[in-house]
């Protein structure tokens, strides 16, 4: 069972994702859950630079941005199958993640990787995956935005148990409550995870 083997370095049960939008990048904030259920301080603040070749998302401690704490990177330019590698405040891998794509044409598929982990990832409903896509290729139509309320499950491939859920809310900007019941998945790589499944879905 995941409870009984060893956690990891951060655990961090649950906390949220809430997106703001610049002209230049786009930012995510990560906030801890109080024992309320409402949102806490601030864990990390998040910019995806647009335009590059190879995406990376980079995670400060505040918003100062003075000290980097932790990120994510493609290991290729802009591939849709590209494997995304998350690394800590010195550099050293953590673990990756990387879109299904075959499996993502009908429904969003990720795969995760972390120590002692390997999970997979989709979007909780058949229906609005369909939904979305069969929107998007609707002409005019499919071009205004509709803020489609879609979640993911990731389960561990070997025993089939919830490792990470995000959960988005009703919300002009996109606002997402992501669960760890697995321990021994660190909170930075639930939180790059977390933050792709909203930076790179549309990839």
């Amino acid at each position: 069972m995941p409870s009984e083997q060893q956690p990891a370095a951060m655990v961090v049960p649950k906390f949220f994702v809430k997106q703001r939008i610049t002209v230049m990048v786009n930012r995510y904030e990560i906030r801890a859950a109080n024992p309320d259920g409402t949102e806490g301080p601030l864990m990390a603040l998040a910019e995806q630079k647009r335009m590059k070749l190879k995406e990376e998302v980079i995670f400060f401690a505040d918003e100062s941005k003075t000290r980097r704490v932790f990120s994510f990177k493609a290991r290729q330019r802009l591939d849709v199958h590209a494997e995304h590698d998350v690394f800590d405040e010195g550099g050293r891998p953590l673990g990756w993640f990387s879109k299904a794509f075959g499996a993502s044409l009908l429904r969003s598929t990720w795969n995760l990787s972390a120590p002692g982990i390997e999970a997979v990832g989709q979007e909780r409903r058949l229906f609005i995956a369909i939904l979305r896509r069969i929107w998007d290729f609707i002409p005019y139509i499919g071009n205004v935005w509709v803020p489609f309320v879609f979640h993911f499950d990731f389960v561990d491939k070997a025993t089939g148990q919830a490792v990470l859920i995000s959960e988005r809310q009703k919300a002009i900007r996109d606002r997402y409550e992501v669960t760890v019941p697995d321990p021994r998945l660190d909170f930075r790589v639930a939180a790059c995870m977390a933050v792709a499944l909203d930076a790179l879905q549309s990839r």
